[in-house]
């Protein structure tokens, strides 16, 4: 697995890539991280999708991880914004067609990329994001976005602890953390864009586009969902994979809201043979 920069539009976007060892004609992946994470959170499933032959593709959304943190000024953080990011980072990575796998709060953000783009798309995995209008960001995450109190704490780089090992439900090691908290100690921006990206996520709106828009979705879905996620329930995900016609619904049992972190294999069970698509 490999670290890249590239500038888009004026801004810095950080991915991590990770590629077999021969050209393949298996279709390539796209992984998005959610909140308060960023791509390292996909650094088990990367070199696994290599290892069958796939290539793999994780951004850090702009605004985190390693990526540009723009002012709001020059980037508003809403939905949108993240959407035409987003689509001008595939398109300068000449991705054109890829299977999606999309994880928590912000990883909506891709469905809404999918919906809006969905001839690029040839599968979809979803992982413990917000699928319906019950969808709420928990009151842990609503208090980076309150006026003054929102400035103070998403400039403590603990948040990303008490975030990913209470939405885990599980302790996550020292090392990994030293990672997730980095862009929060290297600069302030890290919690501005944090700060910003909360007050601007218009879940109403994006859940009504989602819930619509994936009532028409033709192509293959994966719903992987962690059974003990403290803030998304399991109901949400049986739901929506009923009103799909080509959806399967995969439960992992003990896994919470990140289920990637400490069931990445039980997730691979399950990817690995859904992404193995051949252009």
């Amino acid at each position: 697995m490999i670290e890249n920069k590239i500038k888009v539009g004026g801004l810095d976007w950080f991915y991590r890539e990770s590629t077999p060892r021969s050209e393949t004609d298996l279709v390539p992946v796209v992984l998005l991280h959610g909140l308060p994470s960023q791509s390292y959170s996909w650094r088990q499933i990367m070199p696994a999708l290599a290892n069958q032959g796939t290539r793999s593709v994780a951004p850090d959304w702009i605004g985190f991880g390693f990526s540009a943190k723009p002012d709001k000024r020059e980037f508003n953080y809403t939905p949108d914004a993240f959407v035409n990011a987003l689509a001008e980072f595939l398109q300068a990575l000449k991705l054109e067609r890829f299977s999606l796998v999309v994880q928590g709060f912000l990883g909506s953000v891709g469905l809404q990329y999918a919906l809006r783009h969905a001839g690029q798309i040839e599968s979809i995995a979803i992982l413990n994001t917000p699928l319906d209008s019950n969808a709420k960001l928990p009151w842990q995450m609503q208090q980076w976005g309150l006026p003054l109190a929102g400035d103070m704490l998403t400039q403590d780089p603990l948040l990303v602890d008490r975030s990913l090992e209470a939405g885990s439900r599980y302790r996550i090691s020292d090392r990994d953390l030293d990672t997730y908290r980095q862009p929060f100690l290297k600069s302030s921006t890290a919690g501005r864009s944090l700060m910003y990206a909360i007050r601007n996520m218009q879940m109403p709106s994006a859940m009504a586009e989602i819930e619509a828009g994936f009532k028409q979705w033709q192509y293959p879905t994966a719903i992987i969902w962690g059974m003990t996620d403290p803030w998304l329930p399991p109901t949400m995900a049986q739901n929506f994979a009923s009103a799909i016609k080509h959806a399967e619904f995969i439960k992992l049992e003990d896994a919470g809201h990140y289920p990637q972190e400490h069931y990445y294999d039980l997730v691979l069970e399950s990817l690995l043979p859904f992404v193995r698509r051949v252009n």
